[in-house]
C-alpha cells in the first residue's frame, strides 16, 4: 500500500494544478473578453434613419458573429450632440461605445456655440467602416442638366438661386454652401425640417437645386421626379455608375469638390485599449461581410474600413475641413 501512495497524490497535484491554471486565465482574461456582456452602442439620434441602420446592423453582426450582447440606444436632440455628450460623460469601462459620424464628430463641434465638449477630441476613435456622399439634384423639369449649367447659372445668378436641405447645419446645408464658395457665387439656403419636405419642394420646382441623402433622391430620380446631375463622393457610386462626381464636371473650380460623411465607432476616452483594440478588429470583420455592405448599399453607403488611428486621421482632416466651411459661409445651427 506505501509503495502506491504516491500516485493518488500525483493524480491529485495535476488537478490541482489544472484548476489553478483555468482560475488564473479566467482573472487574466482581457476586458475586451470580458466587457462583452451589456455593452452599448449610442446612436445620437431617432430610430429608423441611416445612423441608427447602420448601428443595428453593426450591433447584429457582432453580437452573432463574435458573441457579444450589445445594445442599441437612440438618445437623440440638439442635433446628435445629447447622446454624443452622453457617451463623452460616460464611464471608460469598456461597456459603452457611440456611433459616430462627420455631422456629430467633425460638424458639431465648429457648428454650435458654448458646447461644453469637443467630440472630435473627447472621444476615443475605435474603428470606422462606411461613407455616404449625396447626391445633387434638380427637378426633371429644369433646364439644368449639369453640374456644368448649374455652375454657369450660380455665376450669372448669385445670390438668387436657392437650394434646399433638410435643416441646417447638416451635410446638404454645408455641402451646398461648399459649392457656392467654390465657384465664386452665393445661392440662398431654404432649410426644411427633414429630407422629405424638403425633396417635395424640390419637385414641385419652388427650390432650384439639392443636395440630397441618396435613398431618398434616387427614388425621386427613378421616378421621373428629379434628375441626378452628380454624387458629392470621391467616386462614383455603385447604385449609379453612370452619374459622375462634382470632381467629373469638368468645372476647374470643382476639380477637388469633396463631401461625404463618415461613420465610425467611438469610445468614451481613457476606455481599456484591450477592449478598444479587440472591439475595432472585429467591427472590421462585421463591416467587410457581404451582408454587412449589402445593407450599406441598400442605404446609399460604401466601405470606407480603417482602425482606429486611420479613423482618428479621418476625424481630424474633416473637422479642419468644415470649420472652414463653417467659417467662410458664416453657417449656424
Amino acid at each position: 500500500m506505501d509503495s502506491l501512495s504516491p500516485r493518488p497524490a500525483a493524480l491529485t497535484r495535476r488537478q490541482w494544478l489544472s484548476t489553478a491554471t483555468a482560475a488564473l486565465a479566467a482573472t487574466a482574461m482581457p476586458p475586451a473578453r470580458a466587457q462583452r456582456r451589456g455593452s452599448r452602442l449610442v446612436v445620437p439620434f431617432a430610430p429608423g434613419g441611416g445612423n441608427d441602420v447602420f448601428a443595428r446592423q453593426m450591433a447584429h453582426g457582432l453580437n452573432e458573429t463574435f458573441g457579444y450582447a450589445m445594445i442599441v440606444e437612440n438618445k437623440a436632440g440638439a442635433g446628435g450632440n445629447l447622446g454624443t455628450e452622453s457617451v463623452v460623460r460616460a464611464p471608460a469601462d469598456g461597456n459603452t461605445y457611440l456611433l459616430g459620424h462627420t455631422g456629430t464628430v467633425s460638424i458639431n463641434p465648429s457648428l454650435y456655440a458654448g458646447l461644453k465638449f469637443n467630440a472630435s477630441t473627447d472621444l476615443l476613435p475605435v474603428a470606422m467602416f462606411a461613407s455616404s456622399a449625396l447626391l445633387l439634384v434638380v427637378p426633371a423639369a429644369s433646364p439644368v442638366r449639369s453640374v456644368a449649367d448649374l455652375a454657369d447659372q450660380l455665376r450669372r445668378r448669385s445670390g438668387e438661386m436657392n437650394y434646399a436641405s433638410s435643416g441646417s447645419g447638416t451635410g446638404g446645408h454645408l455641402t451646398g454652401e461648399m459649392f457656392a464658395h467654390a465657384l465664386g457665387a452665393k445661392a440662398i439656403h431654404v432649410p426644411y425640417k427633414g429630407t422629405a419636405p424638403s425633396l417635395t419642394d424640390l419637385v414641385g420646382g419652388n427650390v432650384d437645386f439639392s443636395f440630397g441623402v441618396i435613398p431618398a433622391a434616387m427614388a425621386l430620380v427613378k421616378a421621373g421626379k428629379l434628375r441626378a446631375l452628380a454624387v458629392t463622393g470621391a467616386r462614383r457610386q455603385p447604385q449609379l455608375p453612370d452619374v459622375p462626381t462634382v470632381a467629373e464636371s469638368g468645372v476647374r473650380a470643382l476639380a477637388d469638390f469633396e463631401s461625404s460623411l463618415t461613420y465610425g465607432v467611438l469610445a468614451p476616452k481613457g476606455t481599456p485599449q484591450e477592449a478598444v483594440g479587440a472591439l475595432g478588429r472585429d467591427i472590421l470583420k462585421v463591416a467587410a461581410s457581404e451582408s454587412f455592405q449589402s445593407r450599406l448599399g441598400i442605404e446609399g453607403a460604401v466601405p470606407l474600413l480603417g482602425d482606429g488611428a486611420q479613423y482618428a486621421a479621418r476625424i481630424r482632416q474633416e473637422s479642419s475641413k468644415w470649420a472652414a466651411v463653417i467659417k467662410a459661409s458664416g453657417a449656424t445651427a
